[in-house]
């Protein structure tokens, strides 16, 4: 197993400090390699060896400094050496190298530099050695982890929808919406396409009808439109024989589009000429899952957000739609070789599938996959017909031959407008497969009048049985991007729905989880009633961490569902107007497991995906047993109980700054007893300084005699009693005490409710009783080293990465999932000594930087030698307390912490 980025990550800082200033080749260089190899957990002597003879061009002898078959050649110089001809000196020795023995990548170094070159790819990427723990991801390939690239959307796509968003929001602007704007936009859209594809001949018949047949202030275009929309709809031999004959020569489309009569638009000068600048627009380029950008491009920020929808761009379609099925599909199509009985049920297989999206949106899941799956056809028939291909030339020869077609696909979308997009898009998109199907065979296919069409139900996916959609004996798969809606931003009705839909599923507590969480909940008895249909939704990354993933997965794994892939955390990504920044992931699944499960993992949430194999994956995205961290009151193990912070609830009038509370002491000096610091989570990490009235004790003579705290407290008091809340309301009647008290009278150990994920341990502090702190901040009273050690360490911050939950991707801790549920060793008196020693010794490094914040001593660029040294030397003495000296990787760390959690569980049941 590859070890983890963060075990990488910090060889990889070691190894930059010893071998910083080294310069001597000859006398280093094979210790350097074998090193550099061990900062990724690869002994080098399994891999690759030294000074390989090879024959170079003209027979002379040559000698690679390092070689490893398949992979790589290193080629090593002195510090300060030209890299650009070592590279050139390493690709001399490939004519002496078999065609089975060529690597993928050139690595040359002089010490202090690394030059990767991708000979597949053809990146070039240099790495100073200083920089080398934040680039680690370079050298993958070394590490063990498969790289997925995903391409993002062309730029001609997102030109074309920008277009088509200017042109949707001038026609709102004049007057012409709702409804009757987005069935003739889709229309536009339509003719946009098919002028450039061969639907309309000879190709630009759209645009000179525009230009030819309309004048050129705008007046007449509405009304030209629709007659051409009329005869869109109208078969040849039925439509007037006197009509514009440039009007007559459109074919006939059907399928509806063209059905419905529609208000009359109306043009000017400057949206005639936007609609000839769409037309100028190669169509024939653009994907039709960019109608999805469009959508997401034009809607309101309002609307957006009480949808919940995320236009999925193509990249994040095939993180999805790869491992769920069409990484299967090419492994298949490519055992079957030339066999023609083997092409032939495949073919039938392809052609047998049906794909269910429950939230399609504008159709990119169901586009994308049907031209994945079309282009696995159109090597089929290559392949059983390549002999034939030059002889066929009849279209209905060509029909014959394919077989996949746009009604194995359904869809459901709440929204009308995107559902009609989801629709066209995937005749569009069929258009597109046949001409190049066309192409290959040597004649025009078009498939119009349209006959067959994608199966997109317009409605409610949380109330329409899937079964009357899709039965589930005819489904194969099924995946989306359901909407993205944390519980604090559901509509009245989807909040109906989400309970309802919860409640029928018997899942109690379900109301803090995201809105995403009912397509896996309806999904489940679906699938029950075929196992053998695979799932695969983008989500929110809230259902795997947290409270959430305790609620949603019990329900989950109580059913028999199995994680068969999934994407750990990553952001979304998309080229829309507007769009949303989240954190997602994927997860896949089925009530069956597969042979290969797969953990696509992130070195940073906007990084590429790394690819490792997994023996179950849990519901916390991770290699290990199915078990959960539910919500807990008090710890599983014997340590002090944690609790949250002060809750002012106050509107900010028990808060001072720094220069309120000077200004308070100034004119009030006797009100210097009840002024105290206040001390939220980010405000110790940033060293920042706040203060509040901290009047738990006041005498009501002092608060007659203090004017401003009088006012202060009356404001507080006003503020309860405007609040929405009955219990809020209810603490107007003690406007001087803040609305959540529970400050020790002890020092107590602190940790912030929210850490940034760079940090490789949350900052962790103590404090005095004196200083009061926030709702921000989770504390432990009487806490001691041992304690600040235990949760300053790399053990315990495996449990914090793989349990906690998140605020996009940074970490949320809370006492009830991470610190109550994590097992803390079983230690001897002698082990814990240790790690208190190892605790203060943390502290005293701290100290040796008294104007540094802990977010500067924490920051991976900035922490300081000996704090790091320290904190090494505690992790060390927290793991010989759990009885292990050394781990692999951080998946076996977790594993373990989750097999010791087990133990504990059953203890207290």
């Amino acid at each position: 197993m590859p070890l983890s980025w963060n075990d990488i990550r910090s060889n990889a800082l070691k190894f930059s400090r010893e071998w910083a200033g080294e310069t001597n080749e000859r006398a280093e260089a094979s210790t350097f390699w074998n090193e550099f190899f061990e900062v990724f957990g690869v002994p080098r002597r399994r891999v690759g060896t030294f000074e390989k003879h090879v024959k170079k061009i003209g027979g002379k002898a040559g000698f690679i400094d390092l070689f490893w078959p398949k992979v790589l050649i290193a080629e090593h110089k002195s510090l300060g050496k030209d890299l650009e001809r070592a590279f050139d000196q390493a690709i001399d020795y490939f004519p002496g190298l078999s065609d089975a023995e060529l690597p993928r990548y050139v690595v040359v170094s002089d010490f202090a530099r690394f030059r990767v070159h991708d000979l597949e790819t053809g990146d070039d990427t240099e790495v100073a050695l200083e920089d080398l723990h934040e680039n680690v991801h370079v050298f993958n390939f070394i590490a063990g982890y498969q790289v997925r690239i995903f391409r993002e959307q062309d730029p001609v796509n997102i030109k074309a929808a920008d277009k088509l968003a200017r042109l949707h929001d001038r026609l709102l602007e004049i007057g012409y919406g709702g409804h009757d704007l987005e069935v003739y936009l889709v229309r536009l859209l339509f003719c946009l396409f098919a002028e450039d594809t061969g639907i309309f001949m000879p190709r630009g018949m759209f645009h000179d009808f525009i230009e030819q047949r309309t004048s050129i202030d705008g007046s007449d275009l509405a009304a030209r439109l629709n007659e051409l929309f009329d005869v869109l709809n109208t078969p040849e031999e039925k439509r007037l024989k006197v009509r514009d004959e440039q009007l007559n020569d459109f074919p006939y489309i059907n399928g509806g589009l063209f059905a419905e009569r529609l208000a009359t638009a109306a043009f000017d000068r400057e949206l005639r000429q936007l609609l000839i600048d769409c037309c100028d627009l190669d169509w024939g380029q653009v994907s039709p899952a960019i109608f999805g950008s469009l959508f997401q491009g034009i809607m309101d920020a309002d609307m957006r957000r009480n949808l919940g929808a995320h236009y999925t761009s193509e990249q994040n379609i095939m993180k999805v739609i790869g491992p769920l099925f069409l990484d299967d599909l090419k492994e298949e199509l490519a055992k079957c070789g030339k066999s023609r009985t083997k092409l032939e049920t495949f073919h039938n297989k392809l052609a047998s599938l049906h794909f269910f999206d429950p939230a399609c949106g504008c159709g990119n899941f169901l586009v994308i996959t049907y031209r994945e799956i079309r282009l696995l056809e159109l090597e089929i028939i290559r392949r059983l017909h390549r002999k034939q291909i030059q002889e066929l030339e009849l279209l209905d020869v060509i029909e014959q031959y394919v077989k996949v077609n746009v009604d194995q696909f359904h869809g459901i979308e709440i929204e009308e407008w995107p559902s009609q997009i989801a629709r066209v898009a995937m005749w569009l998109i069929d258009h597109q497969m046949n001409e190049l199907v066309g192409k290959e065979l040597g004649n025009t296919f078009v498939r119009i009048p349209l006959v067959k069409s994608a199966n997109i139900v317009q409605g409610n996916a949380l109330k329409i049985p899937w079964e009357d959609v899709l039965p589930s004996e005819k489904c194969s798969f099924i995946f989306g991007n359901p909407p993205f809606l944390g519980h604090h931003y559901q509509s009245t009705e989807q909040r109906a729905d989400h309970a309802r839909n919860m409640a029928e599923a018997g899942l109690a507590g379900a109301g803090v989880i995201d809105f995403v969480a009912n397509w896996h909940v309806r999904s489940v008895p679906y699938l029950q009633q075929n196992p053998r249909i695979r799932a695969a939704f983008v989500s929110t990354n809230s259902i795997t961490q947290g409270e959430q993933a305790g609620i949603l997965w019990s329900l989950l794994l109580e059913h028999g569902v199995r994680i068969n892939f999934a994407h750990r955390t990553f952001q979304w990504s998309s080229e829309a107007r507007g769009a949303a920044a989240v954190h997602c992931v994927i997860v896949g699944y089925a009530l069956h497991d597969i042979p290969k499960k797969l953990i696509f993992e992130y070195d940073t949430p906007r990084s590429d995906p790394h690819a490792i194999t997994a023996t179950n994956i849990n519901p916390y995205l991770a290699d290990g047993p199915d078990v959960l961290a539910r919500n807990r009151r008090t710890p599983i193990s014997d340590v002090p109980p944690m609790r949250w912070g002060n809750k002012p609830t106050d509107g900010g009038h028990l808060i001072l700054s720094p220069e309120e509370k000077e200004a308070l002491l100034k004119t009030e000096p006797d009100a210097g007893p009840y002024v105290r610091r206040f001390m939220g989570g980010g405000d110790f990490i940033n060293n920042r300084e706040r203060y509040c009235l901290w009047l738990k004790d006041i005498t009501p003579q002092d608060l007659r005699a203090s004017k401003q705290i009088r006012e202060r407290v009356e404001a507080v008091r006003e503020f309860r009693q405007n609040s929405k809340a009955p219990t809020t309301r209810k603490f107007s009647d003690y406007p001087t005490l803040f609305r959540q008290i529970s400050q020790p009278d002890t020092s107590y150990l602190a940790i912030p409710e929210v850490s940034s994920e760079r940090r490789e341990y949350i900052p962790v502090a103590f404090f005095g009783p004196e200083v009061i702190c926030s709702n921000t901040v989770q504390f432990v009273p009487d806490a001691t080293p041992y304690h600040f050690g235990m949760l300053c360490s790399n053990m315990h911050m495996a449990w914090v990465r793989t349990v906690c939950g998140r605020l996009e991707s940074r970490y949320r801790y809370s006492n009830s999932i991470v610190y109550n549920n994590f097992p803390w060793p079983e230690a001897s008196e002698a082990q814990r000594k240790k790690v208190e020693a190892t605790g203060q010794a943390i502290l005293e490094a701290r100290d040796n930087h008294p104007d540094a914040t802990l977010a500067d001593l924490y920051d991976p660029l900035s922490m300081p030698v000996d704090l790091r040294k320290a904190h090494e030397a505690n992790d060390k003495a927290v793991d010989a307390a759990y009885g292990r000296r050394k781990f692999k990787a951080e998946a076996e760390r977790v594993g373990y912490l989750f097999e010791i959690y087990q133990e504990r569980v059953k203890e207290t049941e």
